[in-house]
């Protein structure tokens, strides 16, 4: 064990060290060698170390280095060296986080990431906090507690009864909501197509004059950090408008509720600790290892209510059972690496790391202009979006880029325009990262359009 475990570590060192000089997307052809891994399955034992050793010969060439200074797709955070290392050591320890007696390290860890988390935030003491996934099984959790919770203002028991001839519940959303949200809805049986679309402004913000009337059956769908735009909903308006009709108020802040963490950006989270619950990943902007998301409830009754679980042969104690705060049982103890990031940057390091991201994204902005491009939002937080031209032009700049190597960037169609979608997120970025991606993107679109005779 000793020496494979030297063996991994060494392979994994080598892999990070490297990070930087790498091309962002694999080669096709290292893609194509990874059908070695296949075939049938092997009748015979193998020797864990020839194992290892073909998983990083054949798989890390085949890598997006998602890690790297030099990704900029999916609002996707890198792993700071505390939490990779954390993340070893907690795979070590193997623990069951479901409950406290399975693992009271990993509960204990639990309590004390979910104090700091709330107080980041500016979330009120005693919120229940479950440790899931990702953003959109936070958005699950967090509105799985708000269907509980306005279904037993009207007299039903969901978990026990169903939905099959339950009070009806409305839910209005911005038109601008993320896929997950939806996802969410569908399958928590509220459904994708009876929701309330309110329109947004240019900036992808509900209108809160257009919200329609809410009442004690109500839930709204806030977003803390629009995907393409990065910008935030009126929170302050919309929490009061909502609360006085007695109507529930969800944030769907996946990377956006970590402006807290910022001085300079805090202001874009003004209103937002009046919600009700709220959702954000950790793998995004706090840059731990997948997977990581937290779902929060201000009233912890209400997550307990749509979480529980009971057995008699599960023991429970009298601490905080992480099974009843989240849909999993059994899982992973995720908040090891959250307690690493936040214990190993504290609050100045969490802040400039949020800081510099930011400013990162608008030195991106600001070469993009210069290089004779359009940006199409107001960059207030880590996202930019920009055109080329038309649709066939940004489009095939775009995929010329991916297909470059020097970074790799996304696309998304924004108000009837096709656009590159760059999201800084990554804890290793650079300035020298940035003008290294801002010279290859003006290389490929010069010869895009020279191309295709575009201007």
């Amino acid at each position: 064990m000793k020496a494979l475990l030297s063996d991994a570590a060494e392979r994994a060192e080598r892999y990070t060290s490297s990070i930087a000089g790498r091309r962002v997307a694999p080669l096709p052809e290292d893609v194509d060698r990874l059908r070695v891994l296949g075939g049938p399955l092997p009748e015979n034992s193998s020797n864990p170390n020839s194992v290892l050793a073909m998983l990083d010969d054949f798989g890390s060439p085949a890598t997006v280095a998602s890690t790297g200074g030099r990704y900029f797709g999916f609002v996707t955070g890198g792993a700071l060296p505390a939490t990779l290392a954390a993340n070893w050591l907690a795979g070590a320890w193997d623990q069951n986080a479901g409950l406290s007696i399975g693992s009271p390290v990993a509960v204990k860890i639990e309590e004390i990431a979910s104090e700091w988390l709330c107080n980041i935030f500016g979330m009120p003491a005693g919120c229940g906090v479950g440790f899931v996934t990702g953003a959109t099984m936070a958005n699950f959790t967090a509105l799985a507690a708000a269907r509980h919770a306005l279904l037993k203002r009207a007299g039903w028991n969901v978990e026990d009864s169903g939905l099959f001839g339950a009070p009806v519940l409305a839910v209005v959303v911005g038109a601008e909501v993320h896929v997950s949200v939806l996802k969410v809805l569908s399958l928590l049986g509220l459904g994708r197509a009876r929701i309330t679309r309110v329109p947004t402004d240019e900036k992808g913000r509900i209108k809160p004059e257009d919200l329609p009337a809410m009442d004690d059956r109500t839930i709204v769908c806030l977003q803390a950090g629009n995907v393409n735009t990065g910008n935030f909903d009126p929170a302050t308006e919309i929490c009061s408008a909502a609360h006085r009709a007695g109507a529930w108020v969800h944030v769907d802040g996946a990377f956006g509720l970590w402006a807290a963490a910022a001085p300079a950006r805090s202001y874009l989270m003004n209103g937002f600790c009046d919600a009700d619950s709220w959702a954000t990943d950790c793998h995004k902007w706090l840059n731990v290892p997948y997977d990581c998301g937290v779902a929060f409830v201000r009233d912890a009754e209400f997550l307990r209510g749509a979480m529980m679980v009971s057995a008699a042969y599960l023991q429970t104690g009298n601490t905080r059972e992480p099974a009843n705060y989240s849909p999993e049982a059994s899982r992973r103890a995720r908040a090891v690496e959250v307690w690493a990031a936040l214990r190993s940057l504290g609050r100045s390091g969490l802040a400039e790391l949020v800081e510099r991201n930011c400013r990162l994204a608008q030195r991106f902005a600001g070469g993009l202009r210069q290089s004779g491009y359009t940006v199409l939002n107001d960059v207030v937080l880590n996202q930019v979006m920009v055109s080329f031209g038309d649709a066939e032009t940004t489009g095939r700049v775009i995929a010329e880029v991916q297909r470059d190597g020097t970074c790799w960037c996304g696309g998304t169609q924004w108000h009837g325009n096709t656009a590159m979608r760059i999201s800084v997120s990554c804890w290793a970025t650079t300035e020298e990262d940035v003008d290294m991606s801002l010279a290859a993107i003006a290389r490929i679109a010069r010869g895009v359009q020279a191309s295709t005779g575009a201007t």
